[in-house]
């Protein structure tokens, strides 16, 4: 299989290019604008399938971005994959789009609160899933993925470093995210193109943590004394419109962010390992300048 593979430079995308090629399939990897028609097209010519990883995840990057990258961006390729006859398209989401969910962890049968929607990254992966599910496309929805490769680094990438080097200091008390290994979401990936049902979305995650505990573990990795301070919510809430604190960031740190991965599991045969691995490679890479 001949595949063109969107954001393979990037920190999912990377690890989705390896994981593929190890597989045996022929994976091209030009970077390509994707407002860019023509170079799209040169792109997926011959390809039997497309993996769109590409996106912009930010939490403080103009709206207009957002728009151009995750909406008009996912709606350009899925249109020149189906002019060229590309028969798999698989769409990258994010697990945001499935939840949270209120007391429990969500699934894919689930959706995010609507005041999450406010957060232009949020709003816009959930706009550009919509599209690729309408066209057909499968699409996975990888939770917190962590690991080595996080250059640029992601907003996750971001609270590695901070937590790792002693300059993060407190956590929101409420909260807690769903971490995976980078290698597992890749290899969800290729589980998905192979296995996956058109129309049809699969969580990858790993394991439930909160932040406390998140925070405790990377300090420890990092040989640095773990955050202690606990901030309600309310207090996050208020430096967040006080511009002490990203607003979008409090906003999705109002409910713990868990997720199920059964349906990948059950159908795909998903199986995500443990995730204190994937944490000491992205602590240990912060040392060689890039987490």
């Amino acid at each position: 299989m001949r595949a063109y593979v969107t954001g393979a430079t990037g920190f999912v995308g990377s690890h989705v290019a390896r994981e593929l090629r190890e597989r045996g399939v022929d994976v091209v990897d030009r970077r390509v604008d994707l407002l860019d028609s023509e170079g799209l097209e040169r792109a997926v010519d011959g390809c039997e399938a497309v993996v769109h990883v590409a996106a912009l995840y930010s939490y403080d990057a103009p709206v207009e971005d957002f728009e151009r990258v995750n909406v008009e961006g996912t709606r350009l390729l899925l249109d020149v994959a189906a002019r060229a006859g590309v028969r798999r398209f698989l769409h990258c989401s994010t697990a945001g789009t499935c939840g949270p969910a209120p007391g429990r962890p969500a699934t894919e049968a689930d959706e995010p609160p609507a005041w999450e929607l406010e957060v232009p990254y949020k709003r816009t992966k959930l706009a550009a899933e919509r599209l690729a599910l309408d066209a057909g496309a499968v699409v996975v929805n990888p939770t917190t993925p962590v690991g080595e490769g996080d250059r640029k680094p992601t907003p996750t990438g971001r609270m590695i470093a901070g937590v790792a080097t002693g300059r993060l200091r407190g956590f929101v008390a409420t909260t807690g995210l769903n971490l995976v290994d980078v290698r597992d979401v890749a290899r969800g990936h290729a589980l998905a193109l192979e296995h996956g049902v058109p129309g049809e979305r699969y969580l990858l995650g790993g394991v439930d943590l909160s932040l406390e505990d998140l925070f405790a573990a990377i300090a420890r990795l990092a040989g640095v004394q773990r955050p202690r301070l606990r901030v309600p919510y309310a207090v996050a809430r208020m430096a967040g419109l006080a511009g002490i604190a990203n607003r979008d960031e409090v906003r999705l740190a109002r409910l713990p962010m868990y997720f199920s991965s059964e349906k990948a599991r059950s159908t795909l045969g998903y199986e995500p390992g443990p995730v204190e691995p994937a944490l000491a490679r992205a602590v240990a890479a912060l040392s060689k300048g890039g987490a």
